[in-house]
């Protein structure tokens, strides 16, 4: 990290953030309107991988099958963002249902989550915040 107050994490940071927290958000598009979900999730294998039941989420996810998901954390002094752009995979053979229930991925309320969809990642972008006061507006001006 530098002492810089936004700097470009590598894919491999970003990774390690995206481990390092279970909240996350999945960006869709439906019906020609943006979508955001908050999912728990779990990173297996560099690919993002939540649960989910039928409804819009999980329709919009593999309809387009386009996707953005974000996750972030902070604390006081600092802070992170990693978003990846990819496809989403509703997970169907019995193979890729065994290997996601490995995750350890439960849900977090007490609905049923029947589906398992996975984030395939085409790009991942990360973000560190070094927090601190706004610059004097006169030393940016000449």
């Amino acid at each position: 990290m530098t002492d810089e107050p936004v700097s470009l994490l590598s894919d491999g940071q970003s990774w390690d953030r995206l481990s390092s927290v279970a909240l996350g958000r999945l960006v869709t598009a439906f019906a020609g309107e943006p979508e955001i979900f908050p999912v728990n999730f779990v990173v297996q294998g560099r690919t993002v991988l939540f649960r989910t039941a039928e409804g819009t989420k999980l329709f919009s996810a593999v309809a387009k099958s386009t996707v953005v998901f974000e996750a972030d954390d902070h604390n006081v002094a600092e802070g992170w963002s990693v978003i990846i752009k990819g496809r989403a995979q509703v997970l169907k053979t019995d193979a890729e249902i065994r290997e996601a229930e490995g995750a350890q991925l439960l849900p977090w309320t007490a609905t049923l989550k029947l589906h398992y969809v996975r984030v395939i990642p085409s790009e991942i972008s990360g973000r560190h915040f070094r927090f601190g006061p706004e610059p004097d507006r006169s030393d940016t001006f000449a």
